[in-house]
């Protein structure tokens, strides 16, 4: 069965509840507490997907910082960024990828 409800207080803005109220007389909601149920939800998906890439970035540091292999001087990083550049803009003007 459902979590018990509880009753909460909350301050909006006057075009907020305008725009709530319309989804509800319109019946894309049943009620504002439906229509306020949804956007948590929604919140609580986007900041769910929000750790789940910042955990992939954090891991993707970590791995780049145990990696075992040698640095790039900043030289040899220009120089390796330059020819990709290169082969970028010759492949796109022979209407490749």
């Amino acid at each position: 069965m459902g979590e018990a409800a509880e009753k909460l207080s909350i301050t909006m803005t006057s075009e907020m509840v305008r725009e709530i109220r319309a989804s509800v007389e319109s019946g894309e909601y049943a009620s504002t507490s439906e229509a306020l149920r949804d956007a948590v939800r929604l919140w609580q998906r986007d900041r769910a997907e929000h750790a789940e890439r910042l955990a992939t970035i954090r891991a993707r540091i970590a791995r780049s910082v145990a990696d075992p292999r040698p640095g790039l001087t900043l030289d040899e990083a220009r120089k390796r960024l330059s020819a990709h550049h290169e082969r970028t803009v010759a492949a796109h003007a022979k209407g490749g990828s």
